[in-house]
């Protein structure tokens, strides 16, 4: 049972949203100070964060940071609702972005949708190997290699990989990527594709440019061939 950690100093969101989560088959975990959901993330004790950016006592940006470089995903939740904002909350590491008021329901799909794209398969099937052998996508075991080191990819960015790679060469538009990594409409989020590529090539070394490829005015396409 996967464990959502509630990190909202107001009351009333966080027992809504522990109810809708429970409902839902999670253990909830809930932090009304950002203090609390720092403990709670040292302790490792959460697969998931819905993680208030707005908190009284830590700026909720420096616990997104914290879950981001322990590989917990981060769904942000926040009053600012301009796509400025969006792309910055995302840059820091976030997976999702939902902005107040919301509803709970959807958060709740949210939720699910990052769980199952961090969620391994079995192992039996081997890696796909691309660029004679120089990028690996081995989805039974969400794992991804560049030059044989494993990249260190959020869930987006493993999303957007993988769905490049899917089909080598093929144009993807930002809205065909968002559709793919998210599984549904998410307004304002085409421009945030173009960060996690920025952040997704940035991990592949000086060759991510030439690994995921700008289409002028079309989106983006994997520069590598199916080996």
């Amino acid at each position: 049972m996967p464990t959502v950690l509630v990190v909202e100093d107001e009351r009333d969101i966080r027992d809504l949203l522990r109810r809708y989560l429970e409902r839902d088959g999670h253990a909830v975990l809930t932090a009304g100070t950002g203090a609390e959901g720092l403990r709670y993330l040292e302790e490792s004790a959460a697969d998931l964060v819905l993680l208030d950016l707005g908190l009284p006592d830590i700026d909720g940006t420096e616990l997104l940071r914290f879950a981001s470089v322990t590989g917990v995903p981060v769904i942000a939740l926040t009053a600012r609702s301009s796509v400025d904002d969006r792309i910055h909350g995302l840059e820091l590491g976030a997976d999702d972005y939902v902005t107040k008021p919301f509803s709970p329901r959807e958060v709740v799909l949210r939720v699910d949708a990052v769980l199952a794209r961090r969620s391994g398969p079995s192992e039996n099937a081997s890696a796909d190997s691309y660029g004679s052998g120089r990028l690996l996508i081995d989805k039974d075991r969400h794992e991804a290699q560049w030059d044989g080191t494993v990249l260190d990819l959020t869930p987006t960015e493993w999303g957007v990989l993988t769905a490049l790679a899917s089909t080598p060469g093929r144009v993807y538009s930002r809205a065909e990527l968002v559709n793919r990594v998210r599984g549904y409409e998410f307004a304002g989020y085409e421009r945030t594709i173009d960060s996690h590529v920025k952040n997704l090539r940035h991990k592949l070394g000086a060759a991510g440019p030439d690994v995921v490829e700008t289409v002028l005015g079309a989106g983006y396409r994997l520069g590598l061939r199916r080996d």
